[in-house]
């Protein structure tokens, strides 16, 4: 079956591309890549070219190197004896590390390394006063089943820039050079380090200075009704030190020749700056929904980035792997398409378990399966085609922008814990920005997050603001609470003329008062270009009763957008097996208005089907990115939800 547009009734009109920059000065296969493996283990260099060999047949463009448990220990973690293996990090695993990067260099593949055993960073090597505490605890956190288990291991202090910078050197002082050609990156996964009450040596006197008061008296008072502003404090000056670990984790990878490429998703941090550290900004689903990718997206676009890549199908049915190797494609497609949406243009596939031999007998969990006997074998050459060609689609041009939304991270540092029902297990507090959304009445707008930071850097010309790849026309802010320096540059930018939506009345942040805040909140609501109300100035990119989601780039000649299917539309985890089971047609007849021109965009969406359009010199022009994956069988089971908090 093909997929048609019913009807392009409007001839193409020329865009302008004068704000966008020029493209990065590294390029990478647009083709997924897979996360692979290690068990702890004598590992044997035939095996590891025989998985890299499998992975370049499935079409898949690298494979990123995880380094984890001995395989027995996850069935019997009582169990302590000590498994032969190759030292972490001694000579022997220096070696076959090497020859594996060469080998996958040799077939044309990129190959990644996660900067760490397991997550988060630390091993046994880190001094017990260079590793993470909690404030009052006499104890380090420890980072178990690792390579080195029964060994345990010390999570590193991500405050203490002498801790973390020790560690990143040894373990690049471990690493094989970078080879030339695609460069290979090195790999931070999402924060996982015990964030309450989060401690480093001299973080009191610090904290006093700043604020004027003690912190010790009241820290466990903090997530206490009364302390909220409290908490804001202490938050503000852990996001910066946590900064400062992704900035430090970035710049000595680029040093050493490596790209940093990392999920920030966690992190007791402002979530874009953080993100926008990396070179490559990592989402993840299904552990968090796809609409959370739009944060990394928006990281990337603030700060200049091309490449946004996803780690995929994470616990897809629920945690940590309902349904291991039964897994279906067509629901895989789902929330590949729903990444897309989100500004996501690589999948980074979790994951890809180290086999011996002939052998598909291993299982990782947390993942879905890659490995001859999965049900995912027969379609995985295809549907990686497929992801090949949507991330190319989406990794053309530049990204296109409109409308900037400001990302309430004061609202979420003061709100402190989400209510039972949205906690998981290892996820309770708002700053996480799990549920984060863009406000409904911007939908068929193209918005794009934004923070102080960024705010800070960006340029009113009368016309766009502009910062990184983004150009945008207005700012719509609505949050219940302000910091004073974000209020200061709301008010120049009002009065440089940048329209703003002002949604609520916020109030200042924090415990440092300023007795200007609600002069300037009412200097800011008398300047012409703010209103209460959102009142676009440009008509939304897409207009119509029903907008599936979708993404859009400039390129010189004009615009691709890439449609997705409508049932991808917010997506929660987990999704239930079969989810996408679909034989209905659905036809959509939107509005695409783009360069003050209108162009009339029927849709026709079939089965399991997302759309790419061209809109170039010659008009409007369908893009075949047709995929059909196997028919999925729903099933309606119950399954338990060991993940939520009781």
């Amino acid at each position: 079956m093909r997929l048609f547009l019913l009807s392009l009734l409007i001839p193409f009109a020329s865009c302008s591309t004068d704000h966008l920059s020029t493209p990065a000065k590294w390029e990478r296969p647009p083709a997924p890549m897979a996360r692979y493996w290690w068990f702890a283990d004598d590992i044997q260099l035939s095996d590891v070219r025989q998985n890299l060999e499998w992975l370049r047949d499935q079409g898949f463009s690298g494979a990123e190197i995880a380094w984890v448990y001995p395989l027995p220990s996850y069935a019997n973690r009582e169990d302590t004896t000590y498994l032969p293996r190759d030292e972490w990090l001694g000579k022997s695993w220096q070696y076959k590390v090497a020859e594996t990067v060469r080998y996958a260099d040799s077939l044309g593949l990129i190959c990644d390394m996660t900067l760490g055993t397991l997550w988060p960073f630390g091993d046994s090597h880190v001094p017990l006063d260079q590793a993470s505490v909690r404030y009052g605890e006499d104890h380090p956190q420890e980072i178990i089943l690792t390579w080195e288990h029964p060994r345990r291991g010390r999570v590193i202090d991500h405050l203490n820039p002498e801790a973390y910078h020790a560690y990143f050197n040894r373990l690049l002082d471990s690493f094989p050079a970078s080879l030339p050609g695609f460069r290979q990156a090195g790999f931070i996964d999402s924060w996982e380090v015990e964030t309450r009450e989060l401690w480093t040596p001299g973080l009191e006197d610090e904290f006093e200075s700043r604020y004027g008061y003690d912190l010790l008296p009241i820290i466990d008072s903090l997530y206490q009704s009364g302390y909220e502003h409290q908490l804001y404090d202490y938050r503000a000056l852990i996001s910066e030190k946590v900064i400062g670990f992704y900035r430090a984790f970035d710049s000595v990878l680029n040093r050493k020749g490596f790209l940093s490429r990392g999920q920030c998703s966690g992190a007791p941090a402002d979530i874009i700056s953080a993100y926008a550290q990396m070179d490559i900004p990592e989402g993840e689903a299904m552990l968090y929904e796809p609409e959370f990718s739009q944060i990394p997206a928006s990281a990337a676009i603030l700060s200049g980035k091309n490449l946004v890549s996803a780690e995929s199908f994470t616990c897809l049915y629920g945690w940590p792997r309902q349904y291991i190797r039964e897994e279906q494609t067509a629901d895989l497609k789902l929330v590949a398409d729903a990444l897309f949406a989100n500004g996501i243009n690589r999948i980074i596939w979790h994951g890809k378990p180290h086999s011996i031999g002939q052998e598909d007998s291993i299982n990782f969990y947390a993942s879905v399966h890659l490995g001859p006997e999965g049900t995912l074998f027969q379609d995985l050459q295809p549907f990686n085609q497929y992801l090949t060609s949507v991330s190319s689609l989406m990794s053309e041009g530049h990204p296109y922008t409109d409308i900037a939304v400001y990302l309430p991270t004061e609202d979420a540092w003061i709100n402190g814990e989400m209510p039972i029902e949205k906690q998981f297990i290892w996820a309770k507090d708002y700053y996480e920005m799990r549920y984060q959304i863009f406000p409904e009445e911007l939908k068929g707008y193209h918005p794009t997050w934004i923070n102080q930071e960024f705010l800070e850097k960006a340029v009113w010309d009368g016309e766009q603001l502009t910062v990184g790849e983004g150009a945008f026309q207005q700012l719509y802010v609505d949050v219940e609470w302000l910091n004073m320096m974000t209020m200061d540059r709301l008010l120049e930018l009002a009065k440089e003329g940048l329209p703003i939506t002002l949604k609520q009345i916020p109030s200042p942040a924090g415990t440092i008062s300023n007795q200007e805040f609600q002069q300037k909140i009412d200097e800011l609501l008398a300047q012409a270009s703010v209103s209460k109300v959102f009142a676009p100035n440009l008509a939304p990119l897409l207009s119509g009763n029903q907008i599936p989601p979708f993404r859009a780039r400039e390129t010189e000649d004009g615009l691709i957008l890439f449609v997705a299917q409508p049932e991808s539309e917010r997506l929660l985890f987990p999704i239930a097996y079969g989810q996408s089971l679909d034989s209905t047609l659905q036809t959509i007849d939107l509005l695409l208005t783009y360069e003050e021109q209108e162009y009339s965009l029927p849709l026709r969406f079939e089965p399991y089907q997302s759309l790419a359009i061209r809109l170039g010199n010659s008009g409007l022009e369908q893009i075949d990115v047709q995929y059909v994956p196997s028919t999925p069988t729903l099933r309606n089971e119950q399954i338990p939800t060991p993940w939520m908090v009781e």
